[in-house]
């Protein structure tokens, strides 16, 4: 491909643009912003060198992106109102797709320029609303609004599609959707230019790692070694390419970090603050990941008159990025974000992953104290809204910062728009000694208060068992049922009692002599066939005639039939039997004291007598003993939750400090 070629206006050095498509390129002499017109080159201007920002990424670079080969032939550094910068990489396709490589945080994005179906349809700047879906931009799935601001063109390399103007501010809507997918609104011009495509890993891309990477580490290790401006002690910088706050471990200052330089912002009052990991630790996280503690910050909330506190530890890797230790009441969570188009909100709950989580606070969060260094540029008293869902042992986090940019008017009345950040992280428990374990501490941290709003309930095992227990009990009944089914007949009588002499009589009949095994149940039956519209009541016993021991039980036969509104009916039965515990082996004589309603009439009756009964009473007993444990399990859960989700403000039980000491909230009070 044929480049076109010609001199900087700013110093006459020759400049060449490779790609086509490329409207300005900088120079690499006296870093003039050069564009091309329709008859010359024109100076746009100077822009500074672009800052290191330990980036894998470089001009000159290649890989593929969906099979297609691509290099990248440009750089653009923006800059944050918030602080911060990242990196937009200009990607020339082999196949003339142009393509935009975004790099913030460890992440990349991989976009492309999109027409707008309805260009009318897209919102102003102004009117777009956080974790709200951008309508009128196309994609195969709904992308929200995850952050609006203002981005100011810091520096540039290489060749870059559009016209860069050095210090230039714009506003820009970053998007967000389920799958990875990404997008951006550019407001540099309206109706805005619009970005779509998703998030990539640099494997994805074919990247590997790059000749510059010792040299930038060099530099990145000996940026990191300052003085403190306020009291001049030194301090190292851990994340220096990412870091946008530090504090002096010596005097407490607040610093701000620019390109480098330090700058004194205030003095902090440690008070009650003191972290429980020191700054610099290092711990072993999710099998292989060496994280730094890189910062510390203490934030709190106020309900109900009540200020609750809680710690967070940043943690730092160049290859893996940010992640967060977050400590509440001796209890801790490992956080990680996660996108936010991957988040559903729903009116008191959230969808993330296939998981529903229940809402479980609400509340303004304001930042009391912080130590180390942060990747924005963090304040004292800085106040965002934070909402959480949980689904133990995992917790949903929403975090919402806005900022209001001066965009004109007069000093009487200025003019302000809305900008702002949607942040989702998803955090799991994890029990203090993994913590202790991660970081090899030699000492025992805090054992936690109160049930956390995450924190597992770990009985759950116990259903298992239970359940897996249950069927094979079963098994055991009807295997018993089939294997002690050797009933024995050991006697049978019929009876014909003579009638009594007054209503009130009764009639006593003996059996014959028989013989009880020991370790056997008895079962007495007795059946009065001849009974009809009546009642028979009778008193046994059993008694050893050779110990004399008497076992009593009582029988009761009663049966009543008849036609009503032409319709049959008939309740009771005609026989009636009781299983006795097995008695002492021996020889036995059954006795019988009878009384009946038609007393006048003889009754007669067939008494039968059994051994070997299989009974289920047993099984009902072992169910029983069997069900124990988990019945106490079940009471313990249902406190268990009813503590958690006391602390809620979402509690279906009132109060969201709840009737519990402090200690039990998920946050620590003043």
């Amino acid at each position: 491909m044929a480049q076109l070629q010609g001199n900087c206006p700013a110093c006459g050095a020759g400049v060449s643009f490779k790609s086509g498509a490329s409207i300005v390129v900088i120079c690499e002499y006296c870093r003039s912003v050069v564009a091309r017109t329709d008859r010359a080159l024109e100076d746009l201007g100077k822009v500074a060198e672009v800052l290191e920002t330990n980036s894998p990424l470089e001009v000159g670079l290649r890989g593929t992106f969906q099979g297609i080969p691509f290099e990248l032939t440009g750089r653009a550094q923006l800059g944050h109102e918030m602080g911060g910068v990242w990196d937009e990489w200009y990607a020339t396709f082999q196949n003339g797709w142009l393509g935009w490589l975004a790099e913030a945080q460890g992440r990349f994005y991989m976009t492309f320029r999109q027409q707008l179906p309805d260009p009318k349809a897209v919102a102003p700047f102004g009117k777009l609303q956080l974790g709200i879906p951008a309508y009128g931009v196309p994609g195969s799935v709904p992308l929200i609004v995850a952050e609006t601001g203002r981005a100011r063109a810091l520096g540039a390399e290489g060749e870059i599609p559009y016209k860069l103007t050095p210090g230039e501010t714009n506003f820009y809507a970053d998007l967000s959707g389920a799958g990875g997918a990404f997008g951006t609104l550019d407001y540099s011009e309206y109706p805005p230019l619009f970005y779509l495509g998703q998030e990539v890993t640099l494997a994805q891309l074919g990247i590997t790692a790059t000749g510059k990477e010792r040299e930038r580490e060099a530099r990145r290790v000996a940026a990191g070694h300052l003085n403190c401006p306020q009291c001049g002690g030194g301090l190292e910088l851990r994340a220096p390419d990412k870091s946008e706050r530090v504090t002096c471990p010596n005097c407490s200052s607040l610093l701000d970090i620019n390109q480098g330089n330090l700058k004194y912002l205030k003095t902090l009052q440690r008070g009650q603050f003191e972290p429980l990991i020191p700054v610099g630790s290092i711990g072993m996280f999710e099998g292989a990941q060496q994280l730094m503690v890189i910062g510390f910050v203490a934030r709190s909330v106020e309900i109900e008159a009540v200020r609750y506190f809680w710690t967070e530890y940043l943690l730092y890797h160049p290859q893996i990025g940010f992640r967060w230790l977050v400590q509440s009441d001796e209890h801790w969570n490992f956080v990680e974000a996660v996108p936010p188009g991957e988040v559903f909100e729903h009116v008191k709950s959230a969808t993330f992953a296939g998981k529903s989580f229940k809402i479980f606070q609400d509340a303004e969060a304001r930042v009391e104290y912080v130590a180390g260094e942060f990747y924005w540029k963090v304040e004292v008293e800085e106040m965002v809204r934070a909402v959480d869902y949980v689904k133990p042992p995992l917790m949903l986090s929403k975090e919402v910062s806005t900022v209001y940019v001066r965009t004109g008017g007069t000093a009487e009345k200025p003019q302000y728009l809305q900008t702002g950040e949607v942040n989702w992280s998803l955090g799991k428990y994890v029990p203090v000694k993994e913590v202790e374990k991660a970081f090899g501490l030699t000492y025992s941290l805090p054992s936690p208060s109160g049930i956390a709003p995450n924190q597992p309930f770990n009985q759950k095992a116990v259903y298992k068992y239970f359940l897996i227990l249950l069927p094979i009990l079963f098994a055991i009944a009807i295997v018993a049922t089939i294997l002690g089914g050797n009933t024995r007949q050991v006697m049978t009588n019929t009876y014909e009692l003579p009638a009594l002499a007054t209503a009130d009589g009764t009639q006593v009949v003996f059996s014959d002599q028989f013989e009880l095994r020991g370790m056997q149940n008895v079962r007495v039956t007795a059946r009065a066939t001849g009974i009809d519209n009546t009642w028979l009541y009778m008193e046994g016993d059993l008694i050893n005639d050779e110990t004399g021991l008497v076992q009593n039980f009582p029988l009761s036969v009663e049966y009543y039939h008849g036609v009503d509104e032409g319709e049959s009916w008939s309740e009771g039965k005609t026989s009636d039997d009781d299983t006795l515990s097995s008695l002492p082996a021996g020889k036995y004589t059954l006795r019988l004291e009878a009384q009946w309603e038609k007393w006048q009439q003889p009754m007669p009756i067939t008494v039968t007598i059994e051994q070997g009964v299989t009974s289920g009473i047993n099984f009902v007993l072992a169910l029983i003993v069997l069900s124990l444990i988990p019945l106490l399990v079940v009471i313990w859960h249902i406190i268990f939750e009813s503590r958690r989700w006391s602390q809620s403000m979402f509690s279906s039980s009132g109060s969201s400090s709840g009737s519990d000491s402090d200690s039990d909230s998920g946050w620590d009070s003043d």
